[in-house]
């Protein structure tokens, strides 16, 4: 049985600002400059990852590569994990390949239901989603963004009942929070900050910024 470790381990075995927990896995962003040395990094990551017997999920793209780590069978992190990362950051600092921490994030649908067991299958089945849990469904081909069921103790017939989440490290939260309020949104509840601050667009529509990467968030599940 693989045994998972807390994001506050895997940041102290992993040094270093290049990987941050979002949802889904430890993620990087490597930035290639061009596909032809992406192509290179990212089967170089194929060779590690086959010599560990541990798969990262891979996103190439013309500029960069982004990479998440995450142990399958926990749908957490493991020291496999840690393995893992570590080898490719090393590999990428061999490759003359840098990270850009600032362009790791990740987006989750949050929608908000009185019944969730009678609202998520109509999801699960006009996405095409796998069910993990009882309030999570996510993307077979682990492209699209993940859904999440929060459950209601009472109807919100004046609220919206669906709004995105954003995760990403700490040093990113606080300038996208600025720069949204520049845009013309507003805080509408700052009251579970730092784990996340709910904002609004002018006309009320919410998005959540959980910076819930971040290790002191996560500080009281190291113990």
């Amino acid at each position: 049985m693989v045994e998972s470790i807390t994001v506050v381990q895997f940041h102290e075995a992993v040094p270093g600002d290049e990987w941050h927990r979002v949802y889904g896995g430890a993620t990087a962003y490597f930035v290639t400059g061009s596909f032809d040395k992406g192509v290179a990094f990212v089967n170089a990551i194929a060779r590690l990852a086959d010599a560990l017997g541990h798969d990262p999920d891979i996103d190439l793209r013309p500029a960069g590569v982004t990479v998440r780590v995450m142990t399958r069978e926990t749908r957490e992190l493991t020291e496999r994990d840690v393995a893992l990362a570590l080898q490719i950051s090393t590999t990428a600092c061999e490759l003359g390949i840098r990270s850009e921490p600032h362009h790791v994030h990740a987006v989750q649908l949050a929608i908000d239901a009185m019944d969730i067991a009678a609202v998520l299958p109509f999801w699960r089945a006009v996405l095409d989603y796998e069910q993990v849990g009882s309030d999570d469904l996510v993307d077979p081909r682990r492209i699209g963004p993940s859904v999440w069921f929060q459950q209601l103790d009472q109807p919100r017939p004046q609220r919206n009942r669906i709004h995105i989440d954003v995760a990403l490290s700490r040093t990113q939260a606080t300038a996208r929070i600025e720069a949204a309020l520049e845009a013309g949104g507003r805080i509408v509840n700052d009251s579970f900050a730092p784990a996340w601050w709910t904002l609004a667009d002018p006309e009320g529509n919410e998005v959540d910024i959980a910076p819930w990467s971040d290790d002191t968030v996560w500080e009281d599940d190291s113990e």
